[in-house]
């Protein structure tokens, strides 16, 4: 590289940080961008032109990802096989699934997104209160891409985290924002019933205790939920709302708005997740990946920009119990001498760490340091 070459470079790097430190430290997320009408999107935000030629063919509207009907499952024997027959089918063949009749009030879940929206709408001064990037020992915070300093390009799109991990499941309502708390903790306790029971299906679908999978979980004592607002994008074709990515967790359900913009990779293409109305979005990570031993795979999904309306999404993810002598492998009643092991014990402590030590666009699928 020649001299002219290297300045350029590192003139190029010294403003891309200017940057970023300027974004931190403004403390108003994507948001604070659109609400003060910029035409055209940062630099910081601008995918490099080689990842966007990526997805040039690579979409599908031919298929979409499977729902599953949960009424009556534990009243009718019948009925229940069913259902764990087609919940192993979609867990194989998708990793993605979207869960209708599953016994929680649509009224509750349209109350969850409109608390979520009025958090992250609320005056500026007061959602600042909750900035931060201590990502390590706060248990709730409000930011904008975990990864913003390590990222090739930030996401369109800001975060309220409420961490669970560190605190065996407890959450003092006193920390949560009070246009929000009323209704996280009574939602919260009706999801953790519902991954129960999903995980119980699974557990059934691959032959193994009924309990098994839930209890490695831990749902009601390890859980995270991630409030995402995206707003509207001046400039969608030049950013993404969310990188693709597999969840580092055993279970993550999903509560969407009608907006959509989720897509989910399946045979090398990219397909949308269309709202259902009621319904929870299902999908898998890395944690149950490695110890079903590749029976159930983490899927790679994303989230593109849009330039009309607002996205907004509330997951809660279960990665077991976040310690460093929890030691998780792949269960023994799934691998044999036909299909032995294939990922080495490990903590979630060091998963988590492993995941956010990099940016979004590095972590992937790959799970090759985890392998034997």
């Amino acid at each position: 590289m020649d001299t002219q070459n290297a300045f350029n470079e590192t003139q190029s790097s010294h403003d891309r940080l200017k940057e970023l430190k300027e974004f931190d430290e403004g403390k108003l997320g994507v948001k604070g961008l659109v609400d003060a009408g910029i035409q055209k999107i940062p630099g910081i935000f601008v995918r490099p032109i080689e990842d966007r030629l990526k997805d040039f063919g690579t979409y599908s509207d031919d298929i979409s990802v499977p729902v599953i009907d949960f009424s009556h499952f534990g009243e009718n024997e019948d009925r229940t096989a069913e259902i764990i027959k087609e919940t192993i089918m979609a867990s194989k063949e998708w990793g993605f699934f979207q869960v209708i009749n599953h016994g929680i009030p649509k009224e509750l879940l349209e109350l969850m997104i409109e608390r979520s929206r009025m958090f992250h709408e609320q005056d500026a001064e007061t959602k600042k209160l909750f900035y931060s990037r201590d990502f390590q020992s706060k248990h709730v915070y409000f930011f904008s891409n975990h990864d913003l300093y390590q990222s090739k390009a930030a996401n369109w799109r800001d975060t309220l985290y409420v961490n669970a991990r560190l605190t065996n499941g407890e959450v003092d309502p006193q920390e949560l924002p009070p246009i929000y708390k009323d209704v996280t903790l009574e939602y919260v306790n009706h999801i953790h019933k519902l991954a129960d029971l999903i995980l119980m299906s699974i557990s059934l679908g691959l032959g193994l205790e009924p309990e098994c999978l839930g209890n490695m979980a831990k749902c009601t004592k390890s859980w995270a939920i991630i409030n995402s607002y995206y707003p509207a994008c001046p400039e969608p074709e030049l950013t993404i709302g969310l990188d693709a990515h597999v969840d580092t967790s055993f279970i993550t359900l999903l509560l969407q708005d009608n907006i959509g913009g989720l897509q989910v990779l399946h045979e090398k293409k990219w397909v949308n997740v269309e709202p259902i109305s009621g319904a929870l979005i299902v999908n898998f990570g890395k944690i149950l990946q490695m110890i079903t031993n590749d029976m159930i795979k983490g899927i790679c999904h994303r989230v593109i920009a849009k330039t009309i309306g607002r996205r907004i999404s509330i997951a809660i993810n279960y990665n077991g119990i976040y310690s460093s002598e929890k030691i998780h492998g792949p269960i023994k009643e799934l691998t044999s001498e036909e299909n032995p092991p294939i990922y080495k014990k490990f903590s979630t402590e060091g998963l988590i760490k492993s995941f956010f030590s990099k940016s979004l666009d590095e972590v992937g699928a790959n799970l090759d340091e985890f392998k034997l």
